[in-house]
């Protein structure tokens, strides 16, 4: 008899049953575990990644602690929470004062034309660049345009003063020789967001192209290979090959922009502002740096920052859901 016939129809249930147990609990093993395992199986990417989730704990969020003070009367010998609750008092004072609606026309004023100028210009150059063959030529184009971007704020402030100097500037001495009158440049509000624009583009065009010259590494030269053969020229092929391989690049740096139009840098501007060009050139950073730190309001220059911050949250997330409705590309 063979050991098949031996067995009885409850043995085979058995049998069957605990052949089938261990795949049933190994289908319902918990995620998390599951999750812990791919977490120590990747530590290293996560000790390399600590760094900057430190960096942004310490210095982006523990600090927003203090943005209560905002909303109260802060009195440091009392400290935060012993400072009297005010509310929205800092705010409604900001906003019925009556420098609020300049300090907001030459902040969006100076950010804006910083985007229309500077947002194109390192694309252009990219696209340039890409084309060009390696060599000499090509190489120095590189340094000269990327070396102003390791000048600092100080030094790049100071050469700008000592360029558009009436008397002794290089720029001024351009103008006499064409036969016209010298122009005032940092004297005169009117030119106060043209020198501060394009003297950022001077410095920053040139590293911007970077990141762009890296999303044109990834093209395949095949492509350009095949447009040759059907007979495009190469303006086509930039067009239609080159331009559509670094839009989600381009996509992303506008949302990015977009998102810190409010929160331009103060330092190069208080360095080149002045008691003659402080109609156009007080924006919302000086200012509170001119309240919080040289009058001590405390309060009252947090709230108007806090309100800057609010600003540029919301631009951010706008830009953001047009561009994911609009394209596959976001940041979220």
């Amino acid at each position: 008899m063979s050991s098949s016939a031996a067995t009885s129809p409850l043995q085979e249930e058995k049998i069957n049953n605990s052949s089938a147990k261990p795949h049933k609990l190994k289908r319902n093993k918990p995620k998390k575990v599951k999750k812990n395992r791919k977490i120590l199986q990747n530590w290293q990417l996560y000790i390399f990644v600590l760094p900057a989730f430190l960096y942004f704990l310490i210095f982006h969020y523990i600090p927003m602690y203090g943005v209560q003070i905002a909303f109260k009367n802060f009195v440091p010998s009392l400290g935060i929470w012993g400072s009297e609750w005010v509310g929205f008092d800092h705010f409604i004072r900001f906003f019925e004062s009556y420098y609020f609606w300049d300090l907001i026309k030459n902040t969006l004023g100076i950010s804006v034309y910083e985007l229309i100028i500077g947002f194109p210009l390192p694309i252009i150059l990219a696209l340039a660049l890409n084309e060009a063959k390696d060599g000499l030529y090509k190489r120095t184009v590189q340094t000269v345009t990327y070396a102003p971007h390791f000048i600092s704020v100080v030094v790049m402030a100071g050469m700008i003063i000592a360029f558009l100097s009436p008397a002794t500037g290089i720029i001024n001495h351009g103008i006499q020789l064409l036969g016209f009158e010298p122009i005032a440049f940092l004297s005169e509000p009117g030119w106060f967001k043209t020198v501060y624009v394009f003297s950022g583009v001077w410095q920053s065009t040139g590293w911007g192209t970077i990141i762009y010259l890296a999303a044109l590494s990834g093209v395949d030269p095949q492509h350009h290979e095949a447009a040759i053969v059907d007979g495009a020229t190469r303006f086509q092929r930039i067009w239609h090959i080159n331009i559509p391989a670094i839009v989600p690049t381009m996509i992303i740096l506008l949302i990015m922009n977009v998102g810190n139009i409010m929160a331009m840098g103060f330092e190069k501007i208080l360095l080149l502002q002045n008691p003659l060009n402080l109609e156009t050139s007080n924006v919302i950073a000086t200012f509170v740096y001119q309240a919080g730190l040289l009058d001590a309001q405390y309060s009252f220059a947090a709230a108007v920052g806090l309100f800057n911050a609010f600003i540029n949250a919301i631009l951010l997330i706008t830009v953001n859901m047009i561009a994911k409705k609009t394209s596959e590309t976001s940041l979220w």
